[in-house]
């Protein structure tokens, strides 16, 4: 007995040890128990039953996703090409923690599914020109969306950003030239303006001097 002693302690010292889990900071953790949730496990030192718990730690900073480039119809039906970014965190406490796991399947695949939707239903009924004009508009509508959508999530639409809206190719350099044309125009103008302005300075001098010699005769 006396030598199986320190084989117990030691079987003992090594249960206990393989049980240790440390969470960081920046994690919050959920333990289950024959499959069966068991414990919220907050960020330090815990500890579970080798073999009969498992933990799953879940990362509570804020991250981003993007939304991955897609080509949306206008209301004006040009093909925009359309790419936003979207920032989340899972909320840190427990019913936060336990709703990210059990009532949502992969939650940056569906944030991804979701605003890709949302964006189709948005910019599908502007025109290409003013959506351009109004991303404000549409990453307020984007970001209520997302929010109202995910709310069982147990996550934090921290804020989405409209990336770019990109027309069709030919449509850009159409725009690309009015743009051009347009800043030619105006400086042909100025041109313009300066030229007559001088031109009428000089006249006034010209009349100046030839009163001033009528004067001296």
């Amino acid at each position: 007995m006396e030598n199986l002693l320190p084989i117990v302690i030691g079987v003992l010292v090594l249960f206990f040890f393989a049980g240790i889990r440390i969470v960081r900071p920046t994690s919050r953790a959920l333990v289950e128990r024959l499959g069966k949730y068991h414990r919220f496990a907050g960020y330090g030192f815990n500890w579970i039953i080798p073999g009969i718990d498992k933990m799953y730690t879940i990362n509570i900073t804020e991250q981003m996703i993007n939304a991955e480039p897609q080509e949306i119809i206008t209301n004006d039906n040009l093909n925009a090409k359309v790419d936003a970014q979207v920032y989340f965190k899972i909320k840190s406490d427990e019913e936060s923690v336990k709703n990210s796991q059990y009532n949502v399947n992969s939650i940056e695949y569906q944030i991804v599914n979701l605003a890709r939707t949302t964006l189709r239903n948005i910019i599908g009924t502007m025109t290409l020109k003013s959506a351009n004009s109004e991303r404000g508009k549409i990453n307020k509508e984007l970001h209520g969306t997302l929010l109202d959508e995910t709310l069982n999530w147990g996550i934090e639409i921290v804020r989405t950003e409209l990336k770019e809206i990109d027309p069709p190719k030919d449509v850009q350099e159409t725009m690309n030239k009015i743009v051009k044309a347009e800043n030619e125009k105006i400086a042909a103008i100025d041109f313009a303006t300066a030229t007559e302005t001088k031109a009428d300075g000089e006249k006034r001098a010209e009349i100046r001097r030839a009163e001033g010699i009528k004067q001296g005769a």
